[in-house]
């Protein structure tokens, strides 16, 4: 737990935790999309669809937090797999990608399921 103390030697800037979640969130939906193309053109249905979505959305955030949050929060002393720091919490952070992109990738593996089947 912070205490106040790092609090004022690091503070979290409300406007930098905004800004972190939208690039996440757009990296999120443009990912999302390119899954359903994938899935799309592969002819998934039903489960196996769905499934190759949660998955890559699962490996899109962790490649993100070993790119861009793992090197610092490590090397802060922060602990593995916090994001407390960048974002509004750690449920957020990992289960946030699965719920916005979700609506675009059933559009796009829909889109083109239908182009290639057709």
């Amino acid at each position: 737990m912070s205490t106040e103390r790092e609090y004022q030697i690091n503070p979290i800037v409300p406007e930098s935790v905004i800004h972190n979640s939208r690039v996440l969130s757009n990296l999120q939906s443009i990912t999302a999309s390119l899954f359903g193309v994938a899935a799309g053109i592969l002819g998934l249905e039903s489960y196996h669809g769905f499934l190759v979505y949660i998955v890559f959305s699962i490996i899109t955030s962790f490649l993100f937090y070993a790119v861009k949050i793992a090197p610092e929060s490590v090397t802060e002393g922060r602990g593995f797999l916090n994001t407390g720091r960048y974002f509004h919490g750690a449920l957020d952070y990992w289960t946030g990608g699965i719920v916005n992109g979700f609506s675009g990738f059933v559009l796009t593996w829909t889109l083109f399921y239908g182009l290639v089947r057709a």
